[in-house]
């Protein structure tokens, strides 16, 4: 490894620990690594750094702390909508997508198109392989920060949980359950808001392989720099065909008709409450916060 400082956002660190190797590091361990805004134009930002670097053939994504994420942080996603719009207007956006200041739905869709379906489906078509090492709790939202990458190598101790049938919503904003999990699994997961043990996630092709958390990032590491030994224009066209077979089998269809179902949600819950999730969650939600039962809801230390 080099001795190369981490550079970047103080919430995305960014490294090139091994030759060809560039390391993108969540860093909101304090919250669990709970996303807003901030965060995730900060990962974008270094994922096109590694991704325009002719020198780096393999990104690692990883995060400090004992959780890999849990989920938006929902201090942010609960404030001030149009403040929440000027943050958005201050980064250089990706897609084509505006109106994050209208009323009503329009500005939810449109900040959700841009933020999570967009950067997620931007990181998925990324022209270098991804290996992102995930431990503790993966939680909703923080699903959008494993399944775009293309290996996922979990700590003995990781889980995965996707909660939001439990808000009233149609799924987290990257429906992608079916094809990570099978349809029968999906619908267990979804219905019963368990999570899923590494094992279970090994066992069932979400994740490529169990390690001990003391070993994690350095079978991120090794599986990266076997990786890199390959040519990496053979790596883009390998991973631009495996993709295209993944959305033959109907991923971008279930992925884009998803989107629909869960801002129809988000509707529905603000006519009946003004609030864009089931009342009930959030009243259950505070008081599990006051016994320090729910740390997912908002990143909570």
């Amino acid at each position: 490894m080099t001795d190369e400082a981490p550079s970047g956002d103080p919430k995305v660190l960014y490294a090139t620990p091994a030759p060809q190797i560039a390391r993108v590091t969540l860093n909101r361990a304090a919250q669990r690594n709970a996303q807003d805004t901030e965060l995730l134009y900060a990962l974008n930002a270094a994922l096109d750094r590694a991704a325009a670097d002719d020198a780096v053939r393999v990104i690692v994504i990883d995060a400090l702390g004992p959780d890999f994420s849990s989920g938006h942080d929902l201090r942010e996603a609960g404030g001030n909508p149009a403040g929440i719009a000027d943050n958005m207007y201050r980064h250089d956006r990706v897609g084509t997508w505006s109106g994050f200041r209208d009323e009503g739905a329009a500005g939810q869709l449109a900040r959700e198109q841009e933020l999570y379906v967009g950067l997620c489906e931007r990181w998925r078509a990324l022209p270098k392989p991804t290996i992102v090492a995930v431990q503790g709790r993966v939680i909703a939202g923080g699903l959008m920060l494993v399944w775009p990458f293309d290996i996922v190598i979990a700590s003995e101790d990781a889980s995965f949980q996707d909660n939001t049938l439990a808000m009233g919503i149609c799924g987290a904003e990257l429906f992608a359950h079916p094809t990570e999990l099978g349809i029968r699994k999906a619908k267990e997961m979804l219905f019963t808001s368990d999570s899923l043990s590494a094992q279970e996630a090994y066992r069932l092709g979400m994740v490529n392989r169990v390690v001990p958390r003391e070993s994690l990032l350095d079978e991120a590491m090794a599986m990266a720099g076997r990786i890199a030994e390959k040519s990496l224009w053979a790596l883009r066209v390998t991973k631009e065909v495996l993709n295209l077979a993944e959305d033959a089998m109907g991923r971008a269809t279930i992925v884009r008709s998803a989107v629909g179902y869960h801002h129809l949600s988000h509707a529905h819950w603000r006519a009946l409450s003004g609030v864009p999730v089931d009342p009930d969650f959030i009243r259950g939600s505070a008081v599990a916060r006051k016994g320090g039962l729910a740390q997912h809801i908002s990143g909570e230390k």
